[in-house]
């Protein structure tokens, strides 16, 4: 009957220390609720540039542009507001180029690397919110064996000492130093989700390209080639002539040297062409030897004839470069409140609950517990100016994202401009050069016919060869501008990543909000 009564008590101590362990935390938590405000200037986000007006470039575009004959010819019409889509690569309508695009996204390191260093920043924004925002409790439980020196009526002796204990420590954010921390950490998360989306943008803009300059390069090669055949013909009749007394050796001399210089300009194209190849394996994630790798040609991309273009007041919310820009912005804001707020007192709140006792049993007895509160306040008096200097210091880095910011802004522009420049020179360079290959082609003809018939020197007929090498090379090279260009329009204006629905998880969502929400 002894045995359980003292069994009944000590499990009723034990539900006491207990519960004094949940007051103690409890009495944490409600301080945590005594924050007072934040200090240091609270973000806002950069408005678009008032001078933008409805208008990338100084004097206004037209509808649409110029059209060719031929080949990547059509015009094409500008959509002002008109919003992007999220696969804008769609556009060319290459179910190959499709395929390729979305096997980098899956495949490609810097895919891998930036979609890693997002997790990394998340994780480490949980890291620091729970060990600022939340109370810290500890539990110890301990023993030790210990010898006391006899001194007066205390005779010694040897003994064990076991103790076990709760601790509970707090800081309230009083002057917002840790909301400014969690607000800068924050940023940091958005930084990387925004370098996610810009990684995203230039891996498939580099793809395009890349299939782009295949197909151009490969274009080339076949116009260069159909050059050097037709050459190679014209060579084996002057051959004739030549052997039949009809030309002198200095004529065949001099169409062989054309043919030789024609010929010396494949080796170049084919090298260039296996770059091409090269990366567009390396940008899948491949190595350049494995297989299955699509070959594009210029015939199998489809030049869009509606170009979507948005306006200039919301290029700063769609451009990535631009919105991680921001973020960086908002983390040197936050930094300025956390500096501010190292300048005033800093408050503490601490409470410990436990018992100690020579013998296990009587551990938990309600005369060998243990308990106190306690409180601190902790205020710079001198420390050298060394806290206003950090501040100080924080509002030029602030200062220095805000240019960063601005110059980010002003390229973003530009590119742009320049893209909707390009696209309106391409259409009127193509149109030029498809009606002088045209009439290159025409003369090359004719001369060749007059040539035959004695009617003109060999040394004109050398001149229109080289006009039309010359004029067929340069029509490939501006239809590939068009669609490269496209591309660049595209890039330039964010790449359509706001209305993606499914692609790239750790881009389309940050895991759970902060504790103290966002402070935009």
């Amino acid at each position: 009957m002894n045995l359980k009564r003292e069994f009944f008590v000590r499990e009723q101590n034990f539900k006491q220390f207990h519960r004094h362990v949940l007051r103690a935390g409890a009495a944490a938590l409600v301080a945590a609720g005594l924050g007072g405000c934040a200090l240091g200037p609270d973000f806002k986000t950069p408005a678009a540039p008032a001078a933008a007006g409805d208008s990338y470039t100084p004097t206004p575009l037209a509808a649409k542009t110029a059209s060719a004959p031929g080949a990547a010819g059509g015009a094409q019409q500008f959509a002002m507001g008109q919003d992007i889509p999220a696969q804008w690569w769609a556009v060319f309508r290459s179910p190959a180029l499709d395929q390729l695009i979305r096997g980098a996204l899956e495949q490609n390191p810097s895919m891998a690397a930036a979609e890693a260093a997002l997790r990394q920043a998340q994780e480490s924004y949980n890291a620091e919110a729970g060990s600022l925002v939340y109370p810290s409790v500890n539990g110890q439980l301990g023993v030790a064996r210990q010898k006391t020196a006899a001194a007066g009526d205390n005779k010694g002796g040897v003994f064990n000492l076991y103790n076990a204990s709760v601790n509970v420590a707090y800081t309230p954010d009083v002057f917002g130093s840790t909301r400014r921390t969690l607000e800068g950490a924050r940023a940091q998360v958005d930084y990387q989700r925004f370098q996610v989306e810009a990684t995203y943008l230039a891996l498939s803009a580099n793809v395009v390209t890349t299939a782009i300059r295949e197909a151009s390069l490969r274009a080339q090669l076949k116009a260069t080639q159909e050059v050097l055949d037709a050459l190679n013909k014209q060579m084996g009749v002057i051959q004739k002539q030549f052997d039949f007394g009809a030309v002198p050796r200095n004529t065949l001399l001099t169409q062989r040297n054309q043919v030789a210089q024609i010929a010396a300009t494949l080796p170049p194209l084919e090298k260039a062409l296996a770059q091409s190849r090269h990366q567009l394996s390396v940008l899948a994630g491949k190595l350049p030897g494995e297989a299955g790798m699509p070959e594009f040609a210029l015939e199998s991309l489809t030049l869009p004839d509606s170009l979507p273009v948005s306006l200039p007041s919301a290029l700063v919310r769609q451009r990535p470069d631009i919105r991680a820009s921001e973020e960086l912005l908002h983390a040197a804001s936050a930094a300025i409140g956390v500096a501010t707020a190292a300048q005033y007192p800093q408050f503490t709140l601490s409470g410990s609950y436990g018992s100690s006792s020579q013998t296990f049993s009587k551990l938990f007895d309600a005369e060998t517990t243990a308990w106190n509160l306690a409180a601190g306040l902790t205020a710079p008096i001198f420390n050298g100016g060394a806290l206003s200097a950090r501040r100080r210091a924080a509002e030029a880095a602030y200062d220095v994202a805000a240019a960063q910011y601005r110059s980010t802004v002003l390229t973003a522009f530009q590119n742009v401009a320049d893209s909707l420049r390009a696209l309106d020179a391409d259409a009127a360079a193509l149109k030029a050069q498809a009606e002088a290959e045209s009439l290159a082609a025409e003369s090359l003809a004719l001369a060749t016919q007059q040539y035959k018939l004695g009617g003109i020197s060999y040394l004109v007929l050398l001149d229109a060869q080289r006009s039309y090498q010359q004029a067929h090379v340069a029509l490939v090279q501006a239809q590939a501008a068009r669609y490269a260009d496209t591309a660049a329009l595209f890039q330039a204006l964010g790449g359509g990543w706001w209305n993606r629905s499914g692609g790239v998880p750790a881009a389309t969502a940050v895991s759970a909000a902060a504790p103290y929400g966002s402070a935009k």
